[in-house]
């Protein structure tokens, strides 16, 4: 069974008005998500704000989020960067003995070669015996891993055992699904393209959605897994407008404002993020 198939959720990291970390709304937001569905936590991703967390606030935040879940389902954690050397050293400092995987992203800024990209992940794959999840997001790292540079990956590491792509590029999806080796599962990186990646393939999705939307965006998946396309196809365009207005200024700024309307968190980033506009704030509103 693949541990890591239907909704994973790329958690937000909460924040007191004083900019620290609100550990009681983290502890809240793991059981809100955990109640309505979703397989797995992702810890430490983008959307948790972690290239603004000190090292130890990482760990904090780790720890936190796997004592709250106890073992109710899966927690990812999220370890990468642009400099090999320092992901293989945080690999060796993280508690990671509540961890079920690891979702390393593409390394950034200094726009490896695919060769590059290869080697770096073949070093992540070698340090430890934690499955792996590979994570292409271009829009962010700039440089696009391509899928014969994945599953080559794939093919070569047994425990680098899903990739979460974030591309958008339907193509690159079905070549990513053509292509994969049996342990291997493709992810969807895109909440409002979740449904057609499904039905070209992929199993499932590591979510910013998840977060607030939990329990109609998890049923639309389920749904679209077991094959109900027209339930999940309702759900999709109910949702479609919310999603996309949770990323129109970026994100966790949209996500966190509908959490912070919720009563789960309160409305407050770490710079350079700041809070949606207020144009935003009043359609999101409407939305709601």
């Amino acid at each position: 069974m693949n541990l890591f198939r239907g909704t994973g959720v790329a958690l937000v990291t909460p924040f007191k008005e004083d900019g620290s970390i609100d550990y009681a709304a983290l502890e809240n937001l793991v059981d809100y998500v955990i109640n309505n569905g979703v397989n797995y936590l992702v810890a430490l991703g983008t959307t948790g704000e972690t290239p603004t967390l000190t090292a130890e606030e990482k760990k904090d935040v780790l720890s936190c989020i796997v004592a709250k879940c106890g073992n109710r389902v899966p927690v990812v954690c999220g370890i990468g960067g642009n400099n090999t050397a320092e992901v293989l050293q945080q690999l060796k400092d993280y508690n990671l003995s509540g961890v079920s995987g690891i979702l390393s992203v593409v390394p950034y800024y200094n726009k490896p070669t695919q060769e590059g990209l290869y080697q770096h992940f073949r070093a992540i794959a070698n340090s430890t015996d934690k499955p792996i999840i590979l994570y292409n997001v271009p829009g962010r790292t700039v440089t696009n891993m391509l899928p014969a540079t994945a599953l080559r990956l794939a093919n070569d590491f047994k425990n680098i055992v899903a990739i979460k792509e974030a591309s958008g590029n339907m193509s690159q999806c079905m070549d990513l699904v053509a292509g994969k080796p049996g342990h291997f599962t493709v992810l969807s990186g895109d909440d409002d393209l979740v449904l057609p990646q499904i039905a070209l393939g992929m199993e499932g999705v590591i979510s910013v959605a998840a977060n607030c939307f939990t329990k109609d965006f998890t049923t639309m998946v389920n749904n679209a897994l077991d094959g109900n396309f027209d339930a999940a196809k309702t759900m999709h365009y109910r949702l479609l407008e919310g999603i996309r207005l949770l990323f129109a200024d970026g994100n966790p700024a949209g996500v966190k404002y509908v959490l912070s309307k919720m009563g789960l968190c309160k409305n407050v980033m770490r710079l350079p993020i700041v809070p949606v506009t207020d144009a935003t704030a009043e359609k999101i509103n409407g939305w709601l």
